[in-house]
């Protein structure tokens, strides 16, 4: 499906960029376009891939004509780039808005205009019952993309979900490593809280599956297993053999005690694919009668998919499933 073709990863200077060019780097792809605006992650970046396939262009999403440039000639569209931590989106939530919801404006556009054949974006749990400024802007996302998906007649827009990547940067996991490594305590908000366990090599998976099966406007999701940050900090100390003592600090600021993937409504109307959801496109129009006066009474019967009541991993499990991603002693 990607021989010959050009693929354009925004924000491809990311976690999740440099796991898809680890992906594709090898096959018969034609090209793979990095676009983002950090000069020297993208210097980086070149020096060490030193690979004609893969082209660099500086640009923000934010900057519609620097988008536009860069999708000439583009097949396919990874949209990656995005304001992604919870603490800066909270003190200057217009800066997301700008990134997260116009900037993905700019891209969607951007695609139309120059007929790419398919764009999939990236959103997040903290979409779903968002509270915090990141959760918002990216659920604005969602809502554009799918609002977008139903005038776009050549280009097909498809969106993913998934919760915390495993070792990406700002993520727990690096930080209780570099505590134990420093001898300090190790800092646990809640040892109650769950969060999904997936790694970066299944948020690339995703990204294909949703890009061959998706239809205009879906969200796939990927069922994944959860872990306590208790359990999460204990499997750490188990990892690197030490006795770190473990702080309780209480939820931070805009934190949950849960991640959900799906709400009840979205489960009712999605279809399990096994290891994936598919929430197909809501295509109502402005008919006000569906909105007010037609209901679904079996929605209440439905429960959230969250991290509280997927599937929990087992102390033998969550520490295999770190070792796989490079955290070892």
């Amino acid at each position: 499906m990607f021989k010959g073709k050009t693929l354009l990863i925004t924000g491809g200077t990311g976690s999740f960029g440099n796991a898809v060019l680890k992906r594709f780097l090898d096959t018969d792809i034609g090209e793979i376009r990095i676009f983002s605006r950090d000069e020297k992650k993208q210097h980086d970046m070149r020096i060490a891939l030193k690979n004609p396939k893969v082209k660099f262009y500086i640009g923000d999403v934010r900057d519609y004509a620097s988008v536009e440039s860069a999708f000439r000639g583009v097949d396919y569209i990874f949209h990656a780039a995005a304001l992604k931590q919870v603490p800066s989106c909270e003190f200057y939530p217009m800066e997301a808005v700008k990134t997260n919801v116009i900037g993905t404006e700019n891209v969607l556009n951007a695609a139309i205009a120059n007929k790419v054949k398919r764009v999939i974006c990236l959103s997040t749990d903290k979409a779903v019952y968002p509270i915090n400024a990141m959760g918002i802007s990216k659920s604005m996302m969602e809502k554009v993309m799918v609002a977008k998906s139903r005038l776009s007649e050549d280009t097909v827009f498809v969106g993913t979900r998934y919760g915390n990547v495993m070792g990406s940067r700002g993520s727990v996991i690096p930080l209780f490593a570099e505590q134990i490594q420093e001898g300090k305590p190790i800092t646990v908000t809640d040892p109650e809280m769950t969060r999904f366990m997936m790694t970066l090599d299944d948020a690339v998976e995703l990204v294909l599956y949703a890009f061959e099966n998706g239809n205009a406007g879906d969200i796939f999701v990927q069922k994944s297993p959860a872990s306590t940050i208790g359990e999460l900090a204990e499997a750490m100390r188990v990892i690197y053999e030490v006795d770190n003592e473990v702080n309780v600090i209480g939820t931070r600021h805009a934190e949950k005690l849960y991640e959900t993937l799906l709400t009840r409504e979205e489960r009712m109307s999605s279809e399990d694919l096994g290891d994936y959801f598919r929430i197909p496109s809501d295509n109502r129009d402005l008919n006000y009668n569906k909105y007010f006066s037609e209901g679904d009474a079996h929605i209440s019967e439905v429960d959230d998919y969250h991290s509280h009541n997927t599937n929990r991993l087992n102390q033998d499990e969550l520490i295999a499933l770190i070792k796989s991603i490079g955290f070892t002693k």
